[in-house]
C-alpha cells in the first residue's frame, strides 16, 4: 500500500492538469486501489505504433503528462540521432478526437522548448498529410495525434521518422528509453505555441502540394468529368470529408453524395458502435446508396488513412470488398498503368504484408515483376518499399489486408484518400467497358488463380497455454537426427506442408542451409505454413500469430486453386484440423468468436 501511495504522490507531483489530478485523488479517497494499480503501476508502452490507449489519468493511459513525457523523450532522441534536427524541425498534426488538439499543442511546446522548429498543422488533418509533410519539408520527424478507428475514448501518438515512414526498430526502443530519461515536465504552455517564431504554419501549402500530387497520379483526368457512375461516401464521423471532396474535385469527378449523419468530424461517433468500416460501418452509406440509386459506396476510417468500398450487384445485394480483394483489384490496375508506360516489368515491384493474400505473388510470378513480403503494418511495408527503391525498383503499390493501401511513389504510408481516387477511376474505366468490379475480379481469378481467405482467432486468456501451444507446434514430430532443430507438423487436413517460416525463433525451411528467414523476427509468436495437395492443384498459406494487444491467437488462412468449390472445401477442412489437432481448442479451453 505504501508503494501504491508513492505512485499516487508521484502522479500528483507531476500532473498539472486539474481534471486528471482530480481523477487520481478521487480514486485514492474512495479506496479504489485495484483501479489505481491498473492506472499507475505500469507505464503505457511506447512501441513501433507509438502510443495508443484510453484517455484517463495515470501512467498507463493517454493524457497530458504522458504526451509531454513522450514528446520530451522523442525530441531528445531526434536531436541526438538526426542531423540538423532543430533546423529541419518536426511536423505535428491531429485529428478530431477529444483532447487531440491539446495533445498536438503540448507536443509542439515540448519541441519548441528545446529550440526545435515545429510545423504545426492548423485544424484537423488526415493522417497521411503528416508523413507527406515530413517528406516535402525534409523534417526530422513527424507526430500525428490520432487513434485511427479505435473507440471514442481512445487516443494515440503516431511517430514518423525522417524518411517519412512510421518508426521501426531500433528507433522504437531508443525513443522509449529516451522517454524514461526525460520524465520531468519542462513546460505545460499551450497558449504561446502558435505565436512562437519557431512554430510555422505550412498547412495550406502542404494541402495544396498533396492534392497536386494526387492530380499527377490520376490516370483518367480527361475523362473523369464525363463519369456517370454515382458514388456515396462516408467519412465515419472522421476528418475525411473535406479531403475526399477536394480529391474528387482535383481529378475532375462529379461530386459524390455524402452520408450527412456521418459527414462531419464528431468525436462521439454517434451512429456507430465502433468507428471502423470493416465493422458494419458502411450500413448507413449502403442505405443511402439504395435510396438514390448509386452503385458504389466509398468509405474511410476516422483518420482517413484506410479505405473500404462496396459494389451493388444486379440482384440488389451489396458486395463489400475485403482488403485482399481491393488489393488484387488495385494491384492489377497499377500494373496495367505501369505496362502502358513501356517500362520493363522486371523493374516494377509491389509489397504486401505477410498475412495478406498471395494473389499478388501469383500475379508477379505470371507477369514478371517483383513481389516482396513484409511484416504486418505500414511501418514495415513502407520501409520495404524504400529498400526496393534503393535496389532500382519502382514501387507504386503496397497493401495490407486490413484495408490499408499505398498508392504511388510519393507517400510510403497507407492513404484512404488517394486510394479512393484510384478505386473510383478503376470503377469508371470498367463501367465504360460495360462491366463491373466483381466481373473484373473474376477475370483476375481466371488469370492468376482463385484465392479465398478464412481469417479468425481463438481467445486464450492464459499466456502459459499460448506458449505451450506454440512450443508443441515446434516439436510436433519426433526429430530424425538433429534434436536441436524444430520439427513442425508435416501435414494438415491431408495437405503436405511445403514450407515453414517461424519469425519467433528465426527459422525458414526454404532457406537451407542457414534456415534464416528473410523477414525480421516478430515480438510475439508467429509461424507461417505453406501446404498443398499431391497434385499442387490446391494450396494454402496459414499464418498463426499472437496479438500484441488482446488475449488472442489469430490465424490468417488463404486457399488457392482453379476450382472454387474445392478451395472452399479445403479451407473448411484446414480450419477444422487447426482447431482440433494443432490448437487442441477443447483441451486448452480456447474460445472461438
Amino acid at each position: 500500500m505504501a508503494e501504491l501511495h508513492g505512485l499516487v504522490d508521484e502522479w500528483l507531483r507531476l500532473d498539472k492538469n486539474p481534471t486528471t489530478r482530480e481523477e487520481i485523488e478521487r480514486l485514492w479517497e474512495s479506496r479504489e486501489f485495484a483501479q489505481l494499480e491498473k492506472r499507475l503501476r505500469n507505464r503505457i508502452e511506447f512501441g513501433t505504433a507509438g502510443l495508443r490507449g484510453r484517455m484517463e489519468a495515470g501512467f498507463a493511459r493517454m493524457n497530458d503528462l504522458i504526451v509531454i513525457q513522450a514528446s520530451q523523450g522523442l525530441c531528445s532522441y531526434v536531436l541526438e540521432n538526426v542531423h540538423n534536427a532543430a533546423e529541419r524541425g518536426v511536423v505535428v498534426g491531429h485529428d478530431h478526437r477529444h483532447n487531440s488538439e491539446r495533445f498536438a499543442k503540448l507536443t509542439a511546446a515540448a519541441f519548441i522548448n528545446r529550440g526545435v522548429r515545429v510545423y504545426l498543422h492548423r485544424g484537423v488533418v488526415h493522417t497521411p498529410l503528416v508523413p507527406f509533410s515530413v517528406s516535402k519539408l525534409n523534417a526530422a520527424c513527424g507526430v500525428m495525434v490520432t487513434a485511427s478507428h479505435n473507440p471514442k475514448n481512445d487516443n494515440g501518438y503516431k511517430v514518423y521518422w525522417e524518411n517519412a515512414v512510421q518508426i521501426i526498430a531500433p528507433h522504437d526502443e531508443g525513443i522509449a528509453a529516451s522517454i524514461k530519461a526525460n520524465l520531468e515536465p519542462q513546460t505545460w504552455d499551450t497558449e504561446s505555441v502558435t505565436t512562437s517564431r519557431l512554430c510555422l504554419d505550412k498547412t495550406q501549402e502542404m494541402r495544396d502540394a498533396y492534392f497536386e500530387e494526387l492530380r499527377k497520379l490520376s490516370r483518367t483526368l480527361n475523362t473523369n468529368p464525363s463519369c456517370t457512375v454515382k458514388f456515396v461516401h462516408t467519412a465515419m464521423h472522421g476528418v475525411g470529408h473535406t479531403f475526399a471532396v477536394q480529391a474528387f474535385e482535383t481529378v475532375g469527378f462529379p461530386a459524390f453524395t455524402s452520408v450527412a449523419l456521418q459527414r462531419d468530424p464528431d468525436p462521439e461517433f454517434p451512429t456507430v458502435t465502433f468507428p471502423n468500416p470493416e465493422e458494419k460501418g458502411m450500413d448507413l452509406a449502403i442505405r443511402e446508396a439504395d435510396t438514390m440509386g448509386a452503385l458504389y459506396v466509398l468509405a474511410q476510417d476516422p483518420d482517413a488513412d484506410r479505405f473500404a468500398a462496396a459494389e451493388k450487384q444486379p440482384d440488389g445485394t451489396w458486395r463489400i470488398f475485403s482488403g485482399d480483394q481491393l488489393g488484387a483489384l488495385l494491384a492489377a490496375w497499377t500494373m496495367e498503368a505501369y505496362k502502358a508506360t513501356g517500362k520493363p516489368l522486371d523493374k516494377l515491384a509491389m509489397v504486401a504484408s505477410t498475412v495478406s493474400s498471395k494473389m499478388i505473388e501469383s500475379m508477379a510470378r505470371t507477369e514478371g515483376f517483383r513481389f516482396a513480403e513484409s511484416l504486418t503494418g505500414f511501418k514495415y511495408i513502407g520501409n520495404t518499399a524504400l529498400a526496393l527503391v534503393k535496389e532500382g525498383y519502382e514501387v507504386p503499390f503496397g497493401y495490407e489486408e486490413a484495408i490499408g493501401f499505398m498508392i504511388g511513389s510519393q507517400l510510403r504510408d497507407k492513404d484512404g484518400i488517394s486510394t479512393m481516387v484510384s478505386f473510383a477511376e478503376l470503377v469508371a474505366s470498367q463501367r465504360a467497358k460495360g462491366t463491373s468490379l466483381v466481373s473484373y475480379l473474376d477475370e483476375l481469378y481466371n488469370r492468376y488463380g482463385y484465392f479465398q481467405t478464412s481469417n479468425s482467432y481463438f481467445v486464450c486468456e492464459d499466456p502459459t497455454i499460448t506458449d505451450r501451444i506454440f512450443s508443441r507446434l515446434r516439436a510436433y514430430e519426433t526429430p530424425a537426427t538433429d534434436a536441436s532443430q524444430p520439427v513442425y507438423p508435416s501435414s494438415i487436413a491431408g495437405l503436405l506442408v511445403t514450407q515453414v517460416r517461424d519469425l519467433t525463433v528465426g527459422y525458414d525451411s526454404a532457406n537451407a542451409p542457414s534456415f534464416k528467414p528473410d523477414l525480421p523476427l516478430s515480438a510475439g509468436h508467429m509461424i507461417t505454413f505453406r501446404a498443398s495437395d499431391t497434385n499442387s492443384e490446391n494450396s494454402i498459406v496459414l499464418t498463426i500469430r499472437t496479438s500484441g494487444t488482446e488475449p488472442k491467437i489469430k490465424y490468417y488462412l488463404e486457399g488457392s486453386g482453379k476450382d472454387r468449390a474445392q478451395v472452399k472445401q479445403v479451407l473448411a477442412a484446414v480450419v477444422g484440423s487447426l482447431r482440433d489437432e494443432w490448437m487442441q481448442a477443447g483441451l486448452n479451453g480456447l474460445r472461438e468468436p
